[in-house]
């Protein structure tokens, strides 16, 4: 029932996104480095490895210099045209393609370089690749700040390694625990209400049994709390 969910609404959507897509590949061909597309190997779905589209946001061997495939706020590495498409969402797009190919879903954890895979606590590994990796999920739902939370810290990396992972690794487990037509359904909304609304964690209050977010992290905690009262 979710694999016909997953291609009907990919396939209607880049129908409805195509116009849009050749404009963006214009505006990165033409004011970029010359690449459109970016192919870049993902941990999928029983922990097999699969290439995942996306549109250029960075330049040319970006994986290999700064924090490598850990992405911060301000990073010189990002184009110009990449920081609205990074902020915006849209340079995740082309993926929609990889859900009709089948390697990912419309829902799901979002799929991991091995490096940011391997920063998720083992048990959150065993259970992540269980399920097919999203286009959108909980965890980039709650993260969508990811690179202004890094960019507050002390140590970015640390950050990420220590804070930021661990519980998005307990946000996934719970994911997989309650995968099914609700969660996928409320996934999508609450995907598109936090475009309008960024701020917003009503996420907590959709999803009252999520894991709290670690004292680390003062605002989502704080937040989660008050969703939940």
């Amino acid at each position: 029932m979710l694999r016909l969910l997953d291609i009907v609404l990919a396939g209607i959507a880049l129908l409805l996104i195509s116009p849009f897509l050749i404009v963006v590949m214009l505006l990165l061909r033409f004011t970029g480095e010359g690449e459109v597309f970016f192919l870049q190997e993902r941990v999928g779905f029983g922990g097999k490895p699969f290439k995942l589209f996306k549109l250029v946001t960075m330049r040319k061997k970006s994986e290999t210099t700064g924090t490598g495939t850990v992405t911060m706020k301000n990073d010189p590495r990002v184009l110009p045209v990449g920081k609205f498409l990074r902020k915006t969402k849209l340079n995740e797009l082309p993926q929609l393609m990889n859900i009709v190919i089948g390697d990912m879903s419309v829902v799901g954890p979002r799929p991991q370089t091995k490096r940011c895979f391997d920063a998720f606590p083992e048990r959150s590994q065993r259970e992540i690749v269980k399920v097919p990796p999203g286009l959108t999920g909980l965890g980039s739902i709650i993260f969508r700040d990811e690179e202004e939370i890094m960019g507050r810290a002390a140590d970015p990396v640390a950050c990420y390694d220590r804070v930021i992972m661990p519980y998005k690794g307990l946000v996934e487990e719970w994911f997989v625990q309650h995968q099914g037509l609700y969660t996928y359904a409320w996934v999508i909304i609450l995907t598109a209400w936090v475009i309008v609304f960024p701020k917003s964690q009503l996420i907590y209050r959709v999803f009252r049994t999520l894991p709290e977010p670690p004292p680390e992290l003062a605002f989502k905690h704080d937040a989660a709390l008050a969703a939940k009262a």
